[in-house]
């Protein structure tokens, strides 16, 4: 399935039910204070609907008609004022024992949904569309709060309050009370439920084309430059108003069948006291109930219409909040494509000798990337790999990451199956400066020292020094304090690459990757950069993955590779006089660089 892919969530039961059941290992850290909570609304209950049995004392107490003397009656109208002060006390009270409770599980949600995320693979993040993803997440971590806030505040008091009420008037009265009450009751949910599930199909398009949308407005922003290079502020502008229109109309039509909802179940109450109202004065002129029965009965009448009115609104909106929640469990129930196997050990690269052996892989079956790769890099050595666009070259470095696992074959760091240790002990092993470096819109110093967040400051400045910026930082009004905006936008290419040679020199890692890592520099930089970076590489296995020839004749091997196959290895000499498809690359570029010289000769004044 595709990670944004906007299925409607099944609005059948079962499926809901694994929604809430979903919920509830998030309860469980405060499985004492839950408890405490549900006693506390059984308290506040029992106190609201013994309010009204005081309530009918009173009246009957202060009825001239049935007794000749009146006298004050103090016990129950203290008793009416403790009920009330009761019922209030242990709502408030369940109310602060579960907040700790409901934002806990978001928290816990949150993190757990971040940490999913982080432990996806990058095939899942090259597929996914951001501004849907994070819109549903946002939904989703909301509705959680909704839902619990509902069931808590809304759902199960109501409940307990009809059943208590219920009890009594079966109990106490006239079945005729009872009857008529339950039977309203169940009109008014089998209308609710019908007509809600009925417009949950409103719901679910509003969610897909809001998250739509979103994407369609993020994705617009992250290409800004793209959308000024070709004009399209108006086709951008467009899209996003087309969808917008769309989930308009979807948004009137929900409004306007909620209107009809509300309006039936307004009726049905409406119904449903009438006929008991008329029941209850037809007792009292038979003389077979008092006047403080008709008090009592309609006391009980609005303690549980009322609640009942918003509960059709509670459930529309916990069917939101169940729909909501949907894509983002839909995530949590994804199985990460590579997982540490469960007893795997830690790493231990010593020395970083590096094996790929008889290495297949592809994204697709239809698609192969690399045939038959076997080589070694022995410990402190430096081995580059170059090749055309498409070779498979930066596939190598994914897969010395594990980023994906080979189709065929292995990979072994000192001796050791990289697919059989833990991913975080292999990664912390290997530090890389990527062709693309992509920053946090944060200061320099953060992103330099994200390598090693316990790193000193003076610390992050040598690897600075090393990485010939840190003049360039310290020139800079806010120095190392500047923020380098989104994706590192502020900086140019060159700056931002240097950044990332600063942060893998500060981590210190066995084994360094350079997968292009000065393609975005001058001549005059890439020159200093690669002193730095051979300085850098003194006793690590180095991996440099690499265009322009010029920057790795140094390496003890060179692979060349085309169509996913190694055609050719030797040192730069050994390969120049084999006269193949290394050498041609040599000479075309040294035409290149050639006709760059004279034109700058002839340009310089």
């Amino acid at each position: 399935m595709h990670p944004n892919a906007q299925t409607e969530a099944p609005e059948n039961p079962r499926h809901n039910l694994r929604n809430i059941k979903d919920v509830l290992p998030f309860l469980q850290e405060f499985f004492g204070r839950v408890v405490f909570a549900l006693c506390c609304l059984l308290l506040a209950k029992s106190a609201n609907v013994g309010i009204p049995l005081a309530l009918k004392g009173i009246v009957d107490a202060l009825d001239a008609s049935k007794n000749s003397t009146v006298v004050l009656p103090i016990v129950l109208l203290l008793a009416y004022g403790l009920l009330r002060v009761a019922s209030s006390l242990f709502n408030e009270l369940r109310d602060s024992v579960f907040a700790r409770v409901r934002y806990r599980a978001i928290r816990r949600l949150s993190t757990q949904l971040m940490q999913h995320l982080f432990n996806m693979s990058l095939r899942f993040h090259l597929e996914r569309r951001t501004g849907a993803i994070t819109r549903d997440l946002e939904r989703g971590t909301r509705s959680v709060s909704t839902l619990l806030n509902y069931l808590t505040f809304s759902i199960l008091p109501t409940l307990v309050e009809f059943a208590l009420v219920g009890g009594i008037l079966f109990t106490s009265y006239d079945l005729t009370f009872a009857a008529i009450t339950f039977v309203t009751v169940a009109v008014y949910f089998i209308y609710t439920f019908a007509m809600s599930d009925w417009r949950m199909h409103y719901r679910h398009t509003m969610n897909r084309l809001e998250s739509e949308s979103n994407m369609q407005a993020i994705d617009g922003l992250i290409n800004y430059e793209t959308v000024k290079y070709f004009g399209n502020e108006r086709y951008e502008h467009q899209r996003y108003d087309q969808t917008l229109a769309e989930w308009e109309d979807n948004a009137v039509n929900s409004q306007t069948s909620m209107s009809a909802l509300n309006f039936g179940q307004g009726l049905i109450i409406a119904v449903g006291v009438t006929l008991i109202m008329i029941a209850a004065a037809q007792g009292v002129t038979e003389g077979r109930m008092s006047l403080g029965d008709l008090v009592l009965v309609n006391a009980y009448l609005l303690q549980l219409f009322i609640p009942l009115g918003f509960l059709g609104i509670v459930y529309r909106q916990t069917l939101h909040a169940l729909a909501d929640m949907d894509h983002m469990f839909q995530l949590l129930r994804r199985t990460p494509e590579i997982q540490d196997l469960a007893d795997a050990p830690q790493l231990r690269a010593n020395h970083g000798a590096i094996r790929f052996e008889q290495l297949d892989f592809h994204y697709s079956p239809d698609r192969p990337i690399l045939h038959d790769i076997s080589f070694d890099i022995a410990p402190g050595e430096k081995l580059a790999v170059v090749g055309h666009s498409g070779a498979g070259k930066s596939t190598l470095v994914r897969l010395l990451f594990r980023f994906y696992e080979p189709t065929r074959g292995a990979i072994h760091i000192d001796g050791q199956d990289i697919s059989k240790v833990t991913q975080n002990s292999l990664r912390q092993a290997i530090g890389i400066v990527p062709q693309d470096t992509v920053l946090f819109n944060n200061s320099i110093l953060y992103n330099i020292a994200y390598a090693r967040p316990d790193a000193t400051r003076a610390q992050v400045e040598d690897a600075a020094r090393m990485a010939h910026i840190h003049d360039f930082i310290t020139a800079l009004p806010q120095g190392y304090d500047t923020v380098v905006g989104e994706r590192g936008l502020k900086l140019s290419g060159g700056e931002k690459q240097r950044v990332a040679i600063a942060r893998v020199v500060l981590k210190n890692p066995r084994i360094l990757i350079f997968d292009e890592a000065t393609s975005a520099l001058d001549t005059k930089s890439e020159q200093a950069i690669l002193a730095a970076l051979r300085e850098v590489a003194v006793n690590h296995t180095t991996l440099v993955i690499a265009h322009r020839l010029s920057t790795v004749i140094d390496a003890d091997t060179i692979l060349v590779m085309d169509n996913g196959r190694i055609i050719e290895q030797g040192t730069h000499q050994k390969l120049l006089a084999t006269g193949g498809s290394y050498a041609n690359m040599w000479e075309l570029q040294q035409k290149e660089n050639r006709k760059n010289r004279k034109e700058d000769l002839r340009g310089s004044p």
